[in-house]
């Protein structure tokens, strides 16, 4: 594939890239932080506020780790995506990191919020 000229001569794709990198590196970074090294059982991977006394589901770190392979994964198609549509449209390329970018901030957002019920 080759990664046509353009692109990252284009100052919108430019910051979005910045952007979603910067994103990416920082919920990395929150993540691995917040984890324990002490237990590797006792996170919350999952809260259903309509179960009752089951609501919340307890996993291991692992569990965890799939947000930071989330994160990563979501970064690579993304830019893998708007690359391939550069050349057809740029504005869809420019609304895929974007949506991008709002998925990793969710993303650090949700583990966050289920590290700080521990």
């Amino acid at each position: 594939m080759t990664i046509p000229s353009r692109y990252f001569h284009n100052r919108s794709i430019l910051l979005l890239l910045i952007i979603n990198s910067v994103l990416v590196l920082l919920g990395i970074i929150l993540i691995l932080f917040r984890l324990d090294s002490n237990t590797t059982t006792n996170y919350i991977v999952e809260y259903r506020a309509n179960l009752g006394i089951g609501e919340y589901v307890i996993g291991s770190a692992f569990d965890m780790i799939a947000f930071v392979i989330f994160l990563l994964l979501n970064f690579g198609l993304c830019v893998f995506i708007s690359l391939r549509v550069f050349l057809v449209r740029k504005h869809v390329s420019i609304m895929i990191l974007s949506v991008s970018c709002l998925l990793s901030l969710l993303t650090i957002i949700v583990s966050l919020a289920l590290l700080g019920q521990r």
